[in-house]
């Protein structure tokens, strides 16, 4: 996002921001007690399997992966969230390079890697559910639609900048600072017609705006209310100043995420 006012410029943050599971048989992390405050260092150890990094690998390839964004399990154990726009374009998919996640598992957080297939894209929101193969990984909770209020505090997990910093988990707090409509633009003034702009219109939903840094290597990844446990949105997009290279050296603090109760109306495609 950058520019004058509050439109939002795709092409210079989110085609940017590719801002971009635990062990079979672990415990899904379960919302705590109403009212109970979640430990933030406990909640980040029983997360860290469950969040992804998602990117493509080629055999002969150097490096064979290729990182592109953050995801994380969902429901079932084999079934994967993240951004439409984390994913690579055909035109990237050539010499047999494969789309893939990679989980830290195990007690020393070991990286496994699992080629995935996408199950279903929403363009419109841009979100993309993937399905893994091999054993089931530990998914997330995801909270109800009606959880996610402004003020309340949040925790943001995932890759940012990438193998830049190396393959680790990182947690940013911040806040749901407010809950506003709006509808993701086409790519281009060249397509807006009638026909596209009704479908703007229908596409309109809300987003959630976080006072929370993130960076390159995020998108994707879950935004958890800190009080419950559960995901309450997918980061999609950072509002940045100039020109893209200052997300990384004058952020603003300003993030955007994808609410939850659009999850969960994907999921429920899968069926």
């Amino acid at each position: 996002m950058s520019g004058a006012g509050s439109g939002f410029n795709r092409r210079s943050v989110v085609g940017w921001l590719a801002v971009v599971g635990m062990p079979s048989g672990a415990q899904e992390l379960t919302p705590s007690r109403a009212g109970a405050p979640v430990d933030l260092p406990s909640l980040i150890k029983r997360s860290r399997s469950s969040v992804l990094l998602v990117g493509t690998f080629g055999e002969t390839d150097s490096p064979r992966f290729s990182f592109r964004g953050t995801g994380f399990v969902a429901a079932e154990g084999n079934l994967v969230i993240t951004n439409k726009h984390v994913l690579p374009e055909g035109g990237e998919m050539t010499g047999g390079r494969r789309l893939v996640v990679r989980a830290a598992t195990g007690p020393t957080g070991r990286w496994v890697m699992r080629e995935v297939e996408v199950l279903k894209l929403d363009r419109e929101r841009d979100l993309a559910l993937l399905r893994v193969q091999g054993e089931a990984l530990s998914p997330l909770a995801l909270a109800s639609d009606q959880v996610a209020q402004e003020g309340k505090s949040v925790a943001i997990l995932g890759f940012p900048v990438g193998g830049a910093l190396g393959f680790s988990l990182v947690t940013h707090r911040g806040i749901i600072s407010s809950i506003t409509p709006i509808a993701l633009p086409q790519a281009s003034a060249q397509a807006l017609n009638e026909k596209s702009i009704r479908k703007l219109r229908e596409a309109t939903f809300n987003i959630l705006q976080l006072d929370a840094t993130a960076y390159p290597g995020n998108s994707g990844g879950p935004v958890i209310d800190l009080e419950t446990g559960a995901v309450v949105g997918v980061l999609n997009m950072v509002l940045i100043k100039g020109s893209r290279e200052t997300a990384l050296t004058h952020p603003t603090g300003i993030s955007y995420a994808i609410p939850v109760d659009l999850v969960t109306k994907l999921l429920a495609r899968a069926d």
